[in-house]
């Protein structure tokens, strides 16, 4: 099987660039709804995750909880608990799992590390269930 079965392409995906301030990337994972997003370069590396809680602390340590100064304040300039670590588009399925099992959602590269999209758990475990379900009928 092939990761690219799974793979929401970037067009889809929600995302913010590496030059945003915490003010751009707070109202961006609002308006996305999601609590984590992948940051990637504008020339379309990726970069890194940020996720609510890394906003929260770097609003509170660095912002001193004043969300006007959010404005001057890189994401790239605070703390990342936890970066999603890629995968390769060529990578093979277990790879892909193991990483899904740590991520809600697990970045996909091209050879040159420009970010394509992500492969988010819920697609797998969705997967798993439709296939595991049509064995059950089956029998």
């Amino acid at each position: 099987m092939n990761l690219l079965f799974f793979l929401t392409p970037k067009a889809n995906c929600a995302y913010l660039y590496d030059d945003y301030s915490l003010r751009q990337a707070i109202e961006r994972m609002e308006n996305s709804g999601y609590s984590a997003l992948p940051i990637i370069s504008r020339n379309g590396a990726y970069c890194g995750t940020l996720n609510e809680g890394d906003l929260l602390w770097a609003v509170k340590n660095i912002c001193g909880l004043d969300l006007r100064d959010t404005e001057n304040h890189s994401i790239m300039k605070i703390t990342h608990r936890r970066d999603n670590e890629p995968v390769s588009v060529t990578a093979d399925m277990q790879t892909l799992l193991m990483k899904a099992a740590d991520q809600n959602f697990v970045p996909v590269v091209d050879d040159k590390g420009d970010f394509i999209g992500i492969v988010t758990r819920r697609a797998i475990m969705r997967y798993w269930l439709d296939k595991f379900t049509a064995q059950q009928e089956c029998v």
